[in-house]
C-alpha cells in the first residue's frame, strides 16, 4: 500500500465472537482499520482462540461497547467505515440466567427455539425513531426474530445513513430438519429487508455453513460428521439431503476461511447478495492468492 492510499476502514458488530475476531484478524492482515462492536468489548480469549491470552493482531483492532439495540451508542463509530459487517446469532433461545439458576429448563428453551411463533414481537425497525428493546438484564432472553433479524436490520439502517459502501451479514445456508424453522427464515427476512430497503448500499449475505476451528474441541467431531454427510449425500447422489435438509450435509468450512472470504467479498465490488458455501470457498482461495503474490 502506498503512503497516499487510505486504508479501508471497517466496522464488525459482534467482533469478540467465534467468526467475528476472525473477520477482525482477516482485516487487520489487509492493514486496514478495524473497531469491533460488542457488549463485552475485547474477547474472552480462551472462548475464541486456543490461547487465553491476546494474539499480536488484536492489539491493532479498537474493541468498543455497544449495544447493537441502542444505536446512539455505536453510530459515531460507524462515522468513514467503508465497510459494515453483522456478525451476530444465537443458535437456540432460551433464558439463561433461568436455566442457571434452576427456574427453567433446558428442555424450556428447546420448545421456545421450535416453536412457530416468536416469544415477543418488535416495532418494525425500519420505523422513524424505532426503538427496539433488548430484554431486562434480569431475564437475558433474546429471540430469534430479535437478533438473527431485527438487529441486523437496524444496522443496516444507520450503516446506510453513516454512508458505508457494503454491508455484510452473516446468514446461514439453508434447509435442515436439525435446526428451528424460525432460525433459518429470520435469517432469510434480514436478507429480503436489507436487500430491498438499502439499495444504494452493496449488501453481501453470507450464507455460511457449519464452521470449525480446532481452538473448539467440540466443532471438530462436529465437522467430521457433517463432512461425512456431505460426502455421502454425493455419493447418494443427493438422497440424504433430500432427508436432512441442505445444512445438514452442507460441507463444513474453517472458520478462518470464512473469516477470509467475508473480507475478499466486501472489498470486490462485483460480489453482492447471498454467497453460498462454494462461493465462500472461491473467495477465500482467491484471497489467500493474492496474499502470496
Amino acid at each position: 500500500m502506498s503512503s497516499a492510499a487510505k486504508a479501508k476502514r471497517i466496522v464488525v458488530c459482534g467482533g469478540n465472537g467465534f467468526l467475528g475476531s476472525r473477520i477482525c484478524k482477516a482485516a487487520v492482515s489487509r492493514g486496514w482499520d478495524v473497531t469491533s462492536i460488542s457488549r463485552s468489548g475485547e474477547p474472552h480469549w480462551a472462548s475464541v482462540t486456543s490461547s487465553p491470552t491476546a494474539p499480536a493482531w488484536s492489539h491493532k483492532v479498537t474493541w468498543s461497547r455497544a449495544d447493537i439495540f441502542r444505536p446512539a451508542q455505536y453510530v459515531p463509530l460507524l462515522a468513514g467505515a467503508d465497510y459494515v459487517v453483522h456478525s451476530m446469532g444465537i443458535l437456540l433461545e432460551a433464558d439463561y440466567k433461568g436455566v442457571l439458576s434452576g427456574r427453567e429448563s433446558p428442555l424450556a428453551g428447546l420448545r421456545k427455539a421450535f416453536a412457530s411463533q416468536p416469544a415477543r414481537t418488535n416495532p418494525n425497525p425500519l420505523a422513524q425513531g424505532a426503538v427496539i428493546e433488548p430484554p431486562a438484564q434480569s431475564q437475558q432472553q433474546l429471540t430469534y426474530e430479535m437478533v438473527n433479524r431485527d438487529s441486523a436490520i437496524l444496522l443496516a439502517k444507520e450503516s446506510a445513513r453513516a454512508g458505508a459502501s457494503a454491508f455484510g451479514y452473516v446468514s446461514a445456508v439453508g434447509g435442515t430438519a436439525v435446526l428451528p424453522a424460525r432460525y433459518i427464515t429470520t435469517k432469510r427476512e434480514a436478507e429480503e429487508v436489507i436487500a430491498r430497503e438499502f439499495r444504494g448500499m452493496r449488501s453481501v449475505f453470507y450464507r455460511a455453513p457449519f464452521m470449525y476451528d480446532s481452538s473448539r474441541a467440540l466443532t471438530m467431531p462436529m465437522a467430521a460428521l457433517t463432512g461425512a454427510s456431505h460426502i455421502a449425500n454425493g455419493l447418494t447422489m443427493g438422497v440424504i439431503g433430500r432427508i436432512m435438509g441442505t445444512a445438514a450435509v452442507a460441507k463444513p468450512l474453517k472458520a478462518d476461511l470464512v473469516a477470509e472470504a467475508v473480507v475478499e467479498a466486501l472489498e470486490d465490488g462485483n460480489v453482492s447478495g447471498p454467497v453460498e458455501p462454494a462461493q465462500l470457498e472461491e473467495l477465500a482461495s482467491k484471497s489467500w492468492r493474492k496474499s502470496m503474490a
